[in-house]
């Protein structure tokens, strides 16, 4: 999820779907209130700990930490020396969702059709939109953390890109490499506050809603792929500091890409990237037994 997170266009929440922890943790977040502090208290930690799911919820924290730390290095080298390559493998990975979260709605009917298609036009519509001018000030900061984490947690949503849209994709991502632990606590603050107000209305989603909810988020992952497509034209770029990023692309055939010979390492990367989501799954099937 953490690996998944720090590209823009690719959810975290897409990675907890396929890997059968997504409803757990939606509910283990919801989980968390003030009720906790009483069960503590009165029952003392051990009881708290199970209430609050806490081996759960640490493994998936603790992941997601790591990797943010260990591969946003990488993956900022990747995106700019070798875009193709990297995103033809998430865009195999995130086609593959489609199937996989497609497979789990048990009843196709008007309602779960027009929630597919609201879902696919509304993802689409947001990868459309013109990134914002970088933003450095610390409530937008917070906010940007809030809005951001809810995406996170919704498959095809991708919580990176709408760091992009809202111009402090950027800022977050040079605080993690410099260790600005100031921008970082500020973000992670909104991330808190958006993550256990989000997650109370998803886990009601769920619980009234589960078909539709599910068709909405195959929607969303549907409507993704058009920002992850590895082949774009460059129309308008910006200038950050001494980083160059496009601002305005269009996409384009893998035989009209100039100077492109990458194709077949592409298309290789992206057919392991489709099989990873259904290895993912068995290994999710073999845990759960």
């Amino acid at each position: 999820m953490g690996a998944a997170d720090v590209v823009p266009g690719v959810s975290g929440g897409t990675i907890a779907f396929i890997s059968g922890i997504y409803e757990e943790l939606i509910t283990s977040i919801n989980n968390i209130d003030l009720s906790l502090i009483k069960v503590l208290r009165r029952k003392g930690f051990n009881t708290f700990w199970k209430t609050l799911n806490g081996n759960f919820l640490l493994s998936v924290f603790l992941g997601i930490f790591i990797s943010v730390f260990s591969l946003a290095k990488l993956i900022s080298w990747l995106m700019v020396n070798q875009p193709i390559l990297l995103w033809s493998f998430f865009f195999g990975l995130v086609l593959a969702s489609v199937i996989f979260v497609a497979k789990a709605i048990k009843k196709w009917n008007l309602g779960t059709i027009i929630a597919f298609v609201l879902g696919a036009l509304v993802a689409y519509y947001i990868t459309t939109l013109p990134p914002a001018e970088n933003t450095a000030s610390t409530p937008f900061l917070f906010l940007s953390g809030a809005l951001a984490v809810c995406a996170m947690i919704l498959p095809g949503i991708s919580g990176a890109f709408i760091l992009v849209l809202l111009g402090s994709y950027k800022t977050i991502l040079d605080a993690v490499h410099e260790r600005d632990l100031y921008t970082i606590a500020t973000v992670a603050l909104g991330a808190v506050f958006g993550l256990l107000s989000f997650a109370r209305l998803l886990k009601w989603m769920f619980a009234n809603y589960k078909n539709s909810t599910l068709a909405l988020l195959t929607g969303f992952i549907l409507g993704s792929l058009n920002k992850i497509w590895p082949w774009k034209r460059v129309l308008e770029t910006k200038t950050y500091g001494n980083k160059i990023i496009p601002v305005n692309e269009v996409n384009v055939s893998p035989f009209q890409f100039e100077g492109d010979n990458q194709l077949t390492y592409a298309i290789l990367l992206a057919l392991l990237g489709f099989c990873v989501i259904f290895i993912l799954e068995r290994f999710a099937t073999k845990s759960k037994n």
